[in-house]
């Protein structure tokens, strides 16, 4: 059973543990104001003309909203975490993989973002003519962001409320200070045309915008699992990527364009705004990297039966610690981890949808508002061998040469164990 500090890591959150769509939509929008949208909004600001950056940012968030808005409608009703769907599709034996993959992930992007901003905010002070040390800096900022995933939910709300806002405002302060002191800025953005060496296709943007979350947007059960129900849950994730992904992807696109920076923390230094770009800087990543080690916290009590919150510390630490060394040699090697996530979440759809539809036992849609009732711990199944083959097929079509790595994945996944599934129950 779940206790006041566990956050129902080992079951599914009751009714009385939810809670409603607005606290849901501000940790979801906190969520989506990722640093590496605007990294890749830059990209696709420098490659494509302004009416078909928004076309690509709508046709890829529309796509990254379906397949979060899924996963959110599954865990609104079900009240599961992500590493317990994955228990539930898997099997408790085979299913330790991919916990164990998103344990990885989260924890080098968790130091990954100590790193980066550590390193930002040294150079920034430093460029001012105040030095500190970086493992000062390093050290603090490990510490405050683990302790927002230590306490749950309801502390991950609470940053975000502050957060989400915060950046949203001095973001909007920045474009308007870009129309301000560039003659013509929007003019410009509009008439755009990029040079014919440096344009993008269509079919590379809408990659690049899918790639950028679509990783850690499997992990959208763990927090809005907490919804009332499944509708609010898929509603409220719907919003936050549109309106969230999207602000993102277009600070990354102004900077770059008149800033040459991709980052919406360094253009506020750059415009003489130097608190409020290390205040951005330091908001936009506590909301990404505390949403990292909530999730890896959650995956390793599923796995070792501990309790959450010591897991997110010792994560936490391992994170911190290894911080430089991760940004500087395990990133690449965490790109190639996220290519293989995104075919669990189809699995975990698919899985939903044929259960939801009787054709198996233990059907998802069981109950009022769950997949299975309130304090179950489900996955009583040691292995689904069509999942574990579902997801080999769709890791590998993640990485053939054409198309968009994570749709060939994702329709793999979820074409083959759909097959296996039928081929199964017609014997």
């Amino acid at each position: 059973m779940a206790n006041a500090h566990s956050d129902y890591e080992d079951c599914a959150v009751p009714v009385a543990g939810r809670r409603g769509a607005l606290a849901m939509l501000v940790v979801m929008l906190g969520f989506t104001f990722f640093s590496a949208s605007m990294w890749a909004g830059a990209t696709l600001g420098a490659g494509l003309d302004f009416a078909r950056f928004l076309l690509v940012i709508a046709i890829g968030n529309a796509i990254l909203g379906a397949y979060t808005g899924g996963l959110g409608y599954i865990a609104g009703r079900s009240g599961l975490s992500t590493s317990l769907l994955m228990r539930r599709s898997f099997g408790a034996g085979a299913s330790v993989l991919p916990t164990l993959l998103l344990v990885v992930t989260q924890v080098g992007w968790f130091g990954v973002g100590i790193a980066m901003f550590s390193q930002t905010f040294t150079t920034l002070l430093a460029s001012h003519g105040l030095e500190i040390n970086i493992w000062l800096v390093i050290g603090l900022s490990g510490l405050v962001m683990s302790s927002s995933a230590y306490w749950g939910i309801k502390a991950l709300t609470i940053v975000s409320v502050v957060a989400v806002p915060a950046i949203a405002i001095f973001g909007v302060i920045s474009l308007a200070i870009t129309g301000g002191t560039h003659d013509a800025a929007w003019a410009m953005l509009w008439s755009y045309a990029p040079a014919a060496d440096a344009a993008l296709p269509m079919a590379s943007a809408v990659a690049i915008t899918i790639g950028s979350f679509i990783s850690g947007g499997t992990c959208t059960p763990d927090f809005v699992r907490f919804a009332k129900n499944g509708p609010s849950a898929a509603v409220c994730t719907l919003v936050a990527f549109f309106l969230g992904n999207s602000l993102m992807f277009l600070f990354g696109a102004v900077g770059g364009m008149f800033y040459q920076s991709n980052d919406i923390s360094n253009v506020l230094v750059m415009q003489g705004l130097l608190l409020p770009g290390l205040l951005v800087l330091g908001l936009n990543i506590w909301t990404t990297n505390d949403n990292a080690l909530y999730t890896s916290g959650l995956c390793l009590a599923t796995l070792t039966g501990q309790p959450k919150r010591y897991l997110v510390l010792f994560n936490g630490l391992c994170g911190t610690l290894l911080s430089l060394w991760l940004n500087t040699h395990f990133v690449r090697y965490l790109i190639f981890l996220n290519t293989v996530i995104p075919p669990i979440g189809a699995i975990i759809i698919t899985e939903y949808i044929i259960a939801a539809r009787g054709q198996r036992s233990g059907a998802a849609a069981g109950g009022a508002e769950g997949v299975v009732a309130a304090g179950a711990n489900p996955g009583g199944t040691r292995v689904q061998s069509r999942a574990c083959v579902a997801w080999a097929l769709g890791a590998a079509c993640a990485f053939m040469p054409w198309g968009i790595a994570a749709l060939n994945g994702m329709a793999a996944a979820a074409i083959s164990y759909a097959l296996m599934d039928i081929r199964k129950n017609h014997r």
